[in-house]
Protein backbone atom coordinates (compact mmCIF):
# COMPACT_ATOMS: atom_id res chain seq x y z
CA UNK A 1 0.00 0.00 0.00
CA UNK A 2 1.43 3.26 -0.91
CA UNK A 3 2.13 6.04 1.93
CA UNK A 4 -0.46 7.63 3.28
CA UNK A 5 -0.30 11.50 3.95
CA UNK A 6 -1.16 13.89 6.76
CA UNK A 7 -4.45 14.77 5.75
CA UNK A 8 -5.62 10.46 5.57
CA UNK A 9 -4.88 9.86 9.22
CA UNK A 10 -6.53 12.87 10.31
CA UNK A 11 -9.54 12.36 8.21
CA UNK A 12 -9.78 8.37 9.62
CA UNK A 13 -9.63 10.15 13.25
CA UNK A 14 -11.88 12.94 13.01
CA UNK A 15 -14.57 12.25 9.70
CA UNK A 16 -14.97 8.88 9.77
CA UNK A 17 -14.04 7.05 13.53
CA UNK A 18 -14.94 9.98 15.90
CA UNK A 19 -18.01 10.92 13.88
CA UNK A 20 -19.11 7.31 13.81
CA UNK A 21 -18.99 7.21 17.48
CA UNK A 22 -20.89 10.63 18.08
CA UNK A 23 -23.08 8.88 16.23
CA UNK A 24 -23.12 5.93 17.84
CA UNK A 25 -22.71 3.87 14.47
CA UNK A 26 -21.27 0.59 15.45
CA UNK A 27 -20.00 -0.34 12.04
CA UNK A 28 -18.93 2.82 10.97
CA UNK A 29 -16.92 2.73 14.00
CA UNK A 30 -15.71 -0.91 13.85
CA UNK A 31 -14.90 -0.38 10.02
CA UNK A 32 -11.85 1.98 10.76
CA UNK A 33 -9.84 -1.04 13.05
CA UNK A 34 -8.69 -4.41 11.50
CA UNK A 35 -10.10 -7.71 12.67
CA UNK A 36 -6.95 -8.06 14.81
CA UNK A 37 -7.09 -4.52 16.70
CA UNK A 38 -6.38 -4.15 19.92
CA UNK A 39 -7.66 -0.88 22.26
CA UNK A 40 -6.30 -0.58 25.32
CA UNK A 41 -7.92 2.89 28.14
CA UNK A 42 -4.18 3.68 29.99
CA UNK A 43 -5.75 4.95 33.02
CA UNK A 44 -7.40 2.19 33.83
CA UNK A 45 -5.69 -0.56 31.91
CA UNK A 46 -8.37 -1.98 30.42
CA UNK A 47 -7.91 -3.48 27.21
CA UNK A 48 -9.65 -4.73 24.37
CA UNK A 49 -8.76 -7.36 21.91
CA UNK A 50 -10.10 -8.11 18.39
CA UNK A 51 -12.37 -5.52 16.24
CA UNK A 52 -15.33 -8.17 16.60
CA UNK A 53 -15.18 -9.31 20.16
CA UNK A 54 -13.65 -7.12 22.71
CA UNK A 55 -14.02 -3.43 20.39
CA UNK A 56 -17.32 -4.70 19.63
CA UNK A 57 -18.36 -5.09 23.04
CA UNK A 58 -16.80 -2.34 24.57
CA UNK A 59 -18.45 0.32 22.06
CA UNK A 60 -21.51 -1.43 22.53
CA UNK A 61 -21.84 -0.76 26.22
CA UNK A 62 -20.66 3.06 25.76
CA UNK A 63 -23.48 3.81 22.99
CA UNK A 64 -25.50 1.76 25.55
CA UNK A 65 -24.85 4.32 28.71
CA UNK A 66 -25.11 7.06 26.70
CA UNK A 67 -27.58 9.47 24.94
CA UNK A 68 -25.33 12.20 23.43
CA UNK A 69 -21.29 11.65 23.00
CA UNK A 70 -19.28 14.59 21.26
CA UNK A 71 -15.55 14.72 20.47
CA UNK A 72 -14.07 18.23 19.27
CA UNK A 73 -11.62 20.58 19.79
CA UNK A 74 -8.94 17.86 18.34
CA UNK A 75 -5.18 18.87 18.09
CA UNK A 76 -3.21 16.27 16.34
CA UNK A 77 0.48 15.13 15.63
CA UNK A 78 1.09 12.79 12.48
CA UNK A 79 4.10 10.50 12.10
CA UNK A 80 3.56 9.46 8.74
CA UNK A 81 6.44 7.32 8.69
CA UNK A 82 5.44 5.63 11.79
CA UNK A 83 1.69 5.06 10.37
CA UNK A 84 0.78 6.88 13.46
CA UNK A 85 -1.45 10.23 15.05
CA UNK A 86 -1.62 11.56 18.41
CA UNK A 87 -4.94 13.09 19.06
CA UNK A 88 -5.54 15.60 21.72
CA UNK A 89 -9.22 16.37 22.09
CA UNK A 90 -12.66 17.42 24.44
CA UNK A 91 -15.39 14.86 25.43
CA UNK A 92 -18.66 16.08 26.33
CA UNK A 93 -20.94 12.45 27.05
CA UNK A 94 -24.29 12.19 28.51
CA UNK A 95 -25.61 9.44 29.99
CA UNK A 96 -28.91 7.49 30.06
CA UNK A 97 -28.73 7.42 33.90
CA UNK A 98 -28.16 11.08 34.41
CA UNK A 99 -29.31 14.33 32.76
CA UNK A 100 -25.84 15.97 34.10
CA UNK A 101 -23.16 16.35 31.36
CA UNK A 102 -20.12 14.56 31.61
CA UNK A 103 -16.19 17.04 30.15
CA UNK A 104 -13.26 15.00 29.68
CA UNK A 105 -10.07 16.22 28.14
CA UNK A 106 -8.19 12.90 26.15
CA UNK A 107 -5.20 11.87 24.43
CA UNK A 108 -5.33 9.11 22.09
CA UNK A 109 -2.42 7.41 20.00
CA UNK A 110 -3.47 5.29 17.17
CA UNK A 111 -1.03 2.98 15.42
CA UNK A 112 -2.10 1.77 11.88
CA UNK A 113 -1.65 -0.85 9.72
CA UNK A 114 -2.66 -0.74 5.97
CA UNK A 115 -4.53 2.44 6.92
CA UNK A 116 -6.90 0.90 9.50
CA UNK A 117 -6.16 1.19 13.30
CA UNK A 118 -4.23 -1.68 14.40
CA UNK A 119 -3.40 -0.42 17.97
CA UNK A 120 -5.11 2.00 19.68
CA UNK A 121 -3.96 3.66 23.19
CA UNK A 122 -6.79 5.85 24.94
CA UNK A 123 -5.67 8.19 28.00
CA UNK A 124 -8.75 9.61 30.01
CA UNK A 125 -8.92 12.51 31.92
CA UNK A 126 -11.16 10.79 34.13
CA UNK A 127 -12.90 7.59 34.60
CA UNK A 128 -12.74 5.33 32.38
CA UNK A 129 -16.30 5.59 29.96
CA UNK A 130 -15.57 2.32 27.88
CA UNK A 131 -16.12 -0.36 30.40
Amino acid sequence: MPSLGYEYYVNIVTKRYFDAVDNQDLQRVLDCFHGDASLKEMTSNTEYRGRDAGIKEMFEGLFGAHSRIWHGNFVHTVDVEGEAICSQFSVEVTPHSSPEELRYENCNRFYLRDGKFDRVFVYMSGDNLLK
